[in-house]
């Protein structure tokens, strides 16, 4: 059983690292654009006026980066940097929304087939190969479909087909578990099967689900972009999809401002994450150390 010693050893080697406090400070920055952004939102919803990063101005279209436009303005005179800061909130609120879905799915269903196996386990690991193997993009048309484009449909689109890899590894992770002394010692006392699975056991899977939120989250915002760049997610926000698709037939025209910055905040937040993600599975799982 992990103790409090691995822990903590886990932290302080984190801790020791500048990779994690560099992708740890790039995230951070931009969780809190993402949470000005929701506020924003919010403000002028309430407010019943048009927020200014939908504010058109044809007299100063596609400015270049200046000192009143910092990233510049687009084809309808929008500015650039508000509306990157938009699409930080929509690429966090879908990370985060799917991976709410996904992730305790994933930790669910892994945590019942690796403890008590037989028809149970027989179960999941049908239920999970046969999502597994439903080609993503057509599920994701599929729903959208269903309830028609917009986020909901890829924060289920995304949620449910992503969950499998959770599970595979979270029930690999407790079929070693359950054969540890403590499980057999908590058996030997009477306890339930549910109580040793998700008092004593999950505990000490925590961070088979930890790491697999910092690598799925970056994976649906990556999603979420392309999704959107094809006019299945966000309709009528700034997403970065969108803001991808209006902007790559003007970059031969030479205005490059748009697309370089929203390709610039795709790749830090996904190279945070991942790089995070990486140091944290290292850190965290004991056949690594």
């Amino acid at each position: 059983m992990t103790g409090a010693g691995g822990q903590m050893g886990a932290a302080r080697k984190l801790a020791r690292s500048p990779a994690v406090w560099a992708c740890a400070a790039v995230i951070a920055v931009f969780a809190a654009v993402a949470a000005w952004s929701w506020g924003a939102a919010a403000w002028y919803a309430w407010k019943d006026v048009t927020p200014p990063w939908q504010l058109q101005d044809l007299a100063s279209r596609y400015m270049a980066p200046c000192a009143a436009h910092w990233l510049g303005t687009d084809g309808l005179g929008r500015d650039v940097a508000l509306r990157l800061a938009q699409g930080a909130g929509i690429a966090f609120e879908v990370g985060v929304v799917s991976s709410l879905i996904a992730i305790p799915l994933g930790v669910l269903l892994g945590c019942l087939g690796g403890y008590f196996g037989g028809k149970t386990d027989d179960a999941v690991v049908w239920i999970s190969t046969t999502f597994a193997s439903i080609p993503g993009l057509l599920f994701v048309l599929a729903i959208a479909m269903v309830v028609g484009k917009g986020l909901l449909g890829v924060f289920l689109a995304i949620g449910l087909t992503t969950w499998t890899g959770t599970c595979r590894l979270v029930r690999a992770e407790v079929i070693a578990q359950r054969e540890r002394g403590y499980v057999k010692a908590a058996k030997a006392l009477g306890f339930s099967g549910g109580r040793i699975l998700f008092r004593h056991i999950l505990p000490n899977v925590a961070h088979v689900a930890l790491v697999q939120f910092t690598l799925r989250f970056p994976a649906a915002i990556g999603t979420e972009v392309f999704l959107s760049f094809l006019g299945i997610g966000a309709q009528g926000e700034p997403s970065w999809g969108v803001m991808l698709s209006s902007a790559r037939m003007r970059l031969w025209q030479g205005m490059w401002w748009e697309l370089a910055a929203v390709t610039g905040a795709i790749f830090a937040v996904v190279l945070a994450f991942n790089i995070l993600g990486d140091r944290l599975r290292d850190a965290l799982d004991p056949r690594l150390g």
